[in-house]
């Protein structure tokens, strides 16, 4: 959309906006919890529940990339895993990892519903697509927090706001569903160590999250720590997953079939 729609489209939304803004329509809510872990078995993570590193809240089974990369000047690139930017338990190393849910939509029913009432589905998806834009600048300004302050790994951090939107901060924050971690089952266990229905935000059966203008996942502060795609995995990891999570084939089959080879 370009020229005149998408300016008039723009106007359309502060003006929405503002009305958001003026009648409290909306409210926010967000959980941060910053916690002990260390890499098990090369891809798994183990989320501790104190200091002690004695007591395992839960592990996250990682996926692994298996593609077939091209060698560069003598040099193979290796198949990442998320597990791969936390100290393996072995090292000694005493890591840490981030995990946290945010929501821009509490109290949107009451006005979607209203315009849906009116029969006007333009406003209703107008509403919808700004608490998504409000629940997104919401987790990218608790990150900036975590980073700077509630875990303080880079406490000087200066970036220009085209710096942050090239993401060009130290870490990164994945979520459950996208491409470094496309497993979504892992929100039951994050939202349950987060308490996230004290905040209201809860699950569905397909572990979508409610309300739906909320965001969701990991934050990693290790200085390697990129984005990238796990893509397909082939049968052999699929059963080992099996195995080390203790789950049917099928179960998992279900829930990672759109990585499945």
């Amino acid at each position: 959309m370009v020229g005149d729609a998408a300016r008039k489209v723009f106007a359309e939304a502060q003006d929405m906006l503002k009305k958001i803004i003026e009648g409290r329509w909306l409210s926010a809510s967000g959980v941060v919890a910053l916690m002990p872990a260390n890499t098990v078995n090369d891809d798994d993570i183990e989320i501790y529940t104190d200091e002690s590193r004695t007591q395992v809240a839960f592990t996250w089974y990682g996926m692994r990339q298996q593609t077939v990369k091209p060698v560069i000047d003598g040099i193979a690139r290796p198949n990442q895993c998320l597990a791969d930017f936390i100290a393996p338990k072995e090292s000694g190393v005493a890591d840490y990892i981030g995990l946290f849910a945010v929501t821009g939509g509490l109290g949107i029913e009451k006005h979607e519903q209203r315009f849906i009432d009116a029969h006007d589905d333009y406003n209703a998806i107008m509403l919808k697509s700004l608490a998504d834009r409000l629940a997104e600048a919401f987790a990218e300004y608790l990150h900036e927090r975590v980073r700077k302050d509630l875990w303080g790994y880079v406490p000087d951090e200066q970036l220009s706001k085209e710096a942050l939107i090239k993401e060009e901060y130290r870490g990164i924050r994945p979520a459950p569903g996208y491409p470094a971690c496309p497993d979504h089952t892992v929100k039951a266990d994050m939202f349950k160590l987060l308490q996230a229905e004290e905040i209201g935000m809860t699950l569905t059966d397909s572990f979508a999250m409610m309300p739906g203008a909320a965001v969701s996942g990991f934050y990693f502060a290790h200085p390697a720590s990129r984005y990238f795609s796990v893509d397909k995995i082939g049968a052999d990891q699929l059963l080992e997953m099996v195995q080390r999570r203790g789950l049917t084939r099928e179960y998992l089959e279900r829930w990672l079939a759109p990585n499945l080879s």
